[in-house]
């Protein structure tokens, strides 16, 4: 049985800490004057940091060769599908008390809602199928799947974006966070395309190369002083 690596039970432990900080919050009356739009809010921002980490693992894998950065994914991406579902739960329960006839109405109105239901959708898919049953009944079709991370990610700052704008209360500090999640998920998807990954596994090929020629070199002189 794997030991879990220290990292990997932080994620576990600090993946849990926005709901404690939102429920201590709302328990202490620090949730502003309207808790549930704040909360609906909280749980949202929740969701795309821990998407946009999730979405980070590769690319830093690509980088470092940390072999634990892969074994994050999993984690990070179903606290961001939690969190994600918290939000809508939060929105249409308790803002709308699953009222159909208001939300349909609210779907037409506004299309922020029609993204993040979507992404919605797609992060609940993907949080079924990521347990190892699903991985070796679907095989390769398994990762063709999971790549709608991505589109879930564009879905979700689309989302953002539009609520941000369409929120007043929002406009006076927060404008620029959907403008940042957004140069974040470009900079990810960047660093997947084939021939920017290829260069920078040779990048860091070359580097340690160069490292372990240098200590070679290091080590080289050590035995030469002594003889």
């Amino acid at each position: 049985m794997k030991t879990r690596h220290p990292l990997h039970a932080f994620i576990l432990v600090a993946g849990w800490l926005p709901l404690a900080w939102l429920i201590w919050a709302y328990f202490t009356r620090n949730l502003t004057v309207n808790p549930i739009q704040a909360a609906t809010q909280r749980t949202g921002d929740f969701a795309i940091v821990f998407l946009l980490l999730s979405l980070a693992c590769t690319p830093l894998y690509t980088l470092t060769r940390n072999a634990v950065l892969p074994r994050l994914r999993r984690p990070l991406g179903l606290f961001a599908f939690f969190y994600a579902a918290l939000h809508f739960l939060i929105f249409a329960g308790l803002d709308y008390q699953f009222d159909q006839q208001a939300l349909l109405q609210i779907f037409q109105e506004k299309q922020f809602v029609i993204l993040g239901n979507f992404a919605l959708t797609i992060l609940t898919l993907l949080a079924v199928t990521s347990f190892r049953w699903w991985m070796k009944r679907l095989g390769k079709s398994w990762k063709t799947l999971h790549r709608f991370v991505y589109l879930a990610g564009i879905l979700v700052v689309a989302h953002y974006a539009l609520a941000v704008k369409g929120d007043a209360l929002r406009l006076q500090g927060n404008t620029l966070l959907p403008v940042l999640a957004g140069i974040l998920l470009a900079i990810l998807f960047i660093l997947r395309l084939p021939p920017v990954k290829g260069w920078l596994q040779a990048l860091r090929s070359n580097q340690s190369a160069s490292s372990q020629s240098e200590a070679a070199q290091v080590h080289s002189g050590v035995k030469d002083s002594r003889a």
